[in-house]
């Protein structure tokens, strides 16, 4: 698998995670499937320290680190709520700007929920024709997001709440419209993703920001219904 350095030293190394591919090992994982801190140890011959979250099937920037003195000091910066997170998804409705400051649940199958905190901005709209359940003509948005919080699938879950589902979220979203659209266009992927990262590094204490272009199935999906 191929995946993509954008920046490393002696210290970090900070990558473009692909969809499908979780972080690190988890108990539902068969022994040789591959994740991230894996592949990127078998690539520079380090042990890797994962730092933040990022879902399996968010692509996007990512940092880890080479020690667990300098994850530390990453993490932090993310408990602290020092590192400034930008995302952008493409979800169903507009929800114009504003943000969602409703506790969202800390993880699967769980009732337990905690604070979290996310920013957003609609960037693009556009109306289409398609029609799930209750609704017709459904207007599809670039979105871009700025949570201040990580919790579990906490994006997901906020736009979940409003009505405003990310387009391709199989556990908390519209899984008619996600079935229609996979059928018309054939483009399969959570349309989420992480495309910039900025915090102070570890060693060095400068602010550093790294980006990732939005992925092609991004405005591939858009101007697929826009042409319509």
């Amino acid at each position: 698998m191929n995946i993509s350095i954008l920046y490393q030293d002696e210290a970090i190394i900070v990558v473009e995670k692909p969809i499908e591919l979780p972080v690190h090992k988890n108990d539902f994982m068969p022994n040789d499937a591959p994740y991230l801190t894996k592949l990127i140890g078998d690539k520079t011959g380090k042990w890797i320290h994962n730092v933040h979250r990022l879902d399996s099937k968010t692509s996007g920037v990512i940092v880890l680190a080479f020690s667990s003195e300098v994850a530390s000091v990453l993490t932090k910066q993310f408990e602290l709520k020092e590192v400034k997170k930008t995302y952008y998804a493409i979800v169903q409705g507009n929800p114009g700007e504003g943000t969602f400051d409703s506790k969202v649940l800390v993880k699967k199958k769980s009732k337990f929920k905690k604070p979290a905190v996310t920013h957003y901005k609609t960037i693009r709209t556009i109306q289409t024709k398609l029609v799930s359940k209750d609704k017709t003509d459904i207007e599809l948005s670039l979105v871009e997001i700025n949570p201040e919080t990580g919790r579990w699938h906490q994006l997901r879950q906020h736009f979940a709440k409003n009505r405003f589902d990310i387009i391709g979220d199989t556990h908390h979203g519209d899984f008619t419209l996600n079935k229609i659209i996979l059928a018309e266009t054939n483009l399969r992927r959570l349309f989420l993703h992480a495309a910039k990262l900025e915090f102070r590094h570890p060693v060095t204490g400068d602010l550093v920001l790294f980006e990732s272009n939005i992925p092609v199935e991004f405005d591939q999906l858009l101007n697929f219904y826009e042409a319509d």
